[in-house]
């Protein structure tokens, strides 16, 4: 039976995890509030997401190795995934269990959809004559304007049914609409590639995998660029470089961007009778509390004494509400 609806979300990590099986590390990189809506559709085989999002971030994806995924941008230029600057009409085929950066310079929308590797491959040797397979490293493909617009407008019916729930409720609609998508996703995918560099993109992307393992396990501590890169087994300038290239920023702006957002949780979080600002500096290895203050302002648009008054009302609004 499908499944279907819509979620709308103000807190990053809600968002993240509302992927489910595919992990989601969102590092927000602007100021304002993040708002965000999740529109997902089950199916039989295929599971489609539309993400619509407010605020520059970089996002780290793990996709699962047992399903093929496709991502794209939705009537949007300010997405890139690896690095490259994706075109609304663009389609990622991303090779199985792949772990990949994409970050969007703005508010943004994208898709995410996935089905199992026999269902693409059948389909593929069907229509085309030629099996489509998981790639060793993620392929950005361009369809022509008819075959994209096809596949975008089933897409957009998709997400409205999943909205309305009608797909759930109508399961020859659902069955229909899923095959009509296999159809349009086989053809988008026999397009030719945008880009013919997937040797010198796969070792990046590698690199980057092994910095953001290196990341996990510092995020508590100061970096220190020559261990970490004789711990990814890379040099220093190669490994500015491929961060430049796929984040858009260095290496230890990334971590602080790291650290400011977990700050950033961990204020809005707060219990408003006992944390303060210089308590959750701390600890986050925020040990000069003036300079914390005005990295904080500079990135989020607001102080962090107001990110947590701000918990502090919510806080008195929902004590009133259960009162």
């Amino acid at each position: 039976m499908a499944e279907g609806g819509t979620r709308a979300f103000s807190d990053p990590d809600g968002y993240a995890a509302a992927f489910g099986d595919v992990r989601v590390n969102l590092t927000i990189a602007g100021a304002g509030d993040f708002k965000a809506q999740l529109t997902r559709l089950k199916l039989n085989h295929l599971q489609i997401y539309r993400c619509c999002e407010t605020l520059p971030r970089i996002a780290y994806i793990s996709l699962l190795p047992e399903r093929t995924f496709l991502s794209f941008p939705v009537a949007t230029a300010s997405l890139r995934c690896g690095g490259l600057a994706l075109r609304n009409g663009d389609m990622v085929l991303h090779r199985s269990g792949e772990r990949v950066h994409q970050r969007s310079n703005g508010e943004c929308q994208w898709g995410l959809l996935s089905l199992p590797p026999e269902q693409l491959a059948d389909g593929g040797k069907a229509l085309t004559g030629r099996l489509i397979a998981s790639p060793p490293a993620n392929r950005i493909l361009r369809p022509s304007r008819a075959v994209a617009s096809r596949f975008q407008g089933l897409f957009r019916q998709a997400c409205h049914l999943a909205e309305t729930r009608k797909v759930t409720e109508r399961p020859e609609i659902a069955r229909a609409l899923e095959q009509e998508m296999l159809h349009a996703i086989t053809h988008c995918l026999a397009a030719n590639e945008a880009d013919d560099h997937s040797r010198g993109r796969h070792h990046h992307a590698a690199v980057m995998v092994r910095f953001e393992e290196a990341l996990s396990k510092r995020i508590d501590q100061n970096l220190n660029m020559p261990t970490l890169c004789a711990e990814i087994g890379v040099a220093e300038r190669t490994l500015r470089m491929c961060c430049a290239e796929i984040l858009g920023v260095s290496p230890t702006r990334y971590l602080l961007l790291q650290r400011l957002n977990k700050a950033r949780a961990a204020l809005q979080r707060a219990d408003p009778s006992k944390a303060s600002v210089a308590e959750v500096a701390r600890n986050h290895q925020f040990l000069e509390l003036g300079r914390f203050s005005v990295t904080y302002r500079t990135t989020f648009g607001e102080s962090p004494s107001t990110t947590l008054q701000r918990a502090r009302q919510l806080g008195a609004q929902d004590s009133a509400a259960s009162s």
